[in-house]
């Protein structure tokens, strides 16, 4: 199992929810972390409880609909000399629920691929030749199990199509230190999941970081976090080798 300790880890979407499990969870395990949000004000609480258990921490903005402001949170990261190690690119939108999904705006498509698919797709980017470079790195992409559900159509095939860059560009770093998964967290009851889902946030852990942890050279996979609840890390990571 990967030690992360003095890696940094840049979450997306760390404020709430899952995101802000992630990050907690990855200082818990020493890593030192990247907190992303639309607005630095909503990182102020995730900032502080990270830095209280010991890690290095700071946080950026960017509104991941907009490449521009993309490129303004890489300027800043880069700037600063963080070599960026692990990866999750958990920040996503469900934009809307439409009963009537015949009149689908095409805004609904739009704005899941911006921020789901090519927001995620840019990152990766970005930070991806480095790791190669440096021979370590991992990337985490968030998806969804979310099927059968025409009234979430943006969404959904927004989350596919980030299922389909993750494996096909996985495959150029197949058999090397430099990995690259997809995560399902499960529906939960979060901001974007609604009190109505079935499963406490909490019980994505550890399956939803396990893919920064695992060690065996294979990328392309989906890990669904509620397979792993109730497991320690290094029992999740040892499930995890055997998938």
């Amino acid at each position: 199992m990967i030690d992360v300790t003095g890696k940094w880890t840049l979450v997306t979407g760390s404020s709430r929810g899952v995101g802000y499990r992630i990050a907690l969870t990855m200082a818990q395990r020493g890593s030192n972390l990247i907190l992303h949000s639309r607005d630095l004000a909503h990182t102020d609480q995730v900032l502080a409880d990270v830095k209280a258990l010991g890690v290095e921490a700071y946080a950026v903005e960017a509104e991941l609909s907009s490449p521009d402001s993309i490129n303004k949170m890489f300027d800043e990261i880069d700037q600063k000399g963080t070599q960026v190690d692990i990866i999750f690119n958990d920040a996503g939108v469900q934009i809307a629920y439409r009963t009537d999904y015949f009149e689908t705006p095409v805004e609904d498509f739009t704005q899941s691929f911006l921020i789901n698919t090519i927001a995620p797709a840019l990152i990766t980017y970005h930070f991806l030749p480095g790791m190669i470079e440096r021979g370590f790195g991992r990337i985490i992409n968030t998806t969804s199990g979310i099927k059968n559900e025409p009234e979430q159509a943006g969404y959904s095939c927004s989350k596919a199509a980030l299922d389909k860059f993750t494996t096909d560009l996985s495959s150029v770093i197949e058999g090397t230190d430099v990995m690259m998964n997809i995560t399902d967290p499960g529906w939960c009851r979060t901001d974007l999941g609604g009190p109505n889902a079935p499963n406490d946030p909490d019980s994505c852990i550890p399956g939803i970081v396990v893919g920064a942890f695992v060690d065996d050279k294979k990328s392309g996979r989906l890990l669904h976090a509620q397979t792993f609840t109730g497991l320690t890390l290094e029992d999740a990571v040892n499930k995890a080798h055997t998938m």
